[in-house]
């Protein structure tokens, strides 16, 4: 059975790796795992040695502490896991979109969207 902290650092890694638009192969292949084994650490079954983290951070690009950034927020009184917006793929995939926008036009959506939220 899964831990809590291995799957929000699972998440986590999955989250960065959408962000950079990598498939699990891209980063097995960096990293020199098979991308069955990624599958493995983003889903939390299987946990993520100190080592082969610090080879992932490096591949993505971030540090160690990226990994575990807002774990105690996350965490319920009962130690389980609330929902999180970033491992939805559709959040993902939004916010790959926002960044390939030139960083002008990217600003003024920015603003657009906020005003819309302060709107509602």
């Amino acid at each position: 059975m899964a831990r809590s902290v291995d799957v929000y650092v699972g998440q986590r890694v999955r989250q960065r790796r959408w962000m950079l638009g990598m498939t699990q192969t891209q980063l097995g292949d960096l990293v020199g795992i098979k991308f069955q084994q990624i599958q493995k650490y983003e889903t939390g079954s299987n946990r993520i040695s100190a080592s082969r983290m610090w080879d992932i951070a490096t591949v993505l690009g971030v540090s160690i502490a990226f990994f575990f950034e807002g774990l105690d927020g996350q965490m319920a009184d009962t130690g389980e896991m609330r929902g999180d917006i970033a491992t939805d793929k559709e959040a993902g995939d939004l916010v790959r979109a926002y960044y390939a926008i030139p960083e002008n036009q990217r600003r003024r959506l920015f603003d657009l969207a906020r005003a819309l939220g302060e709107a509602a």
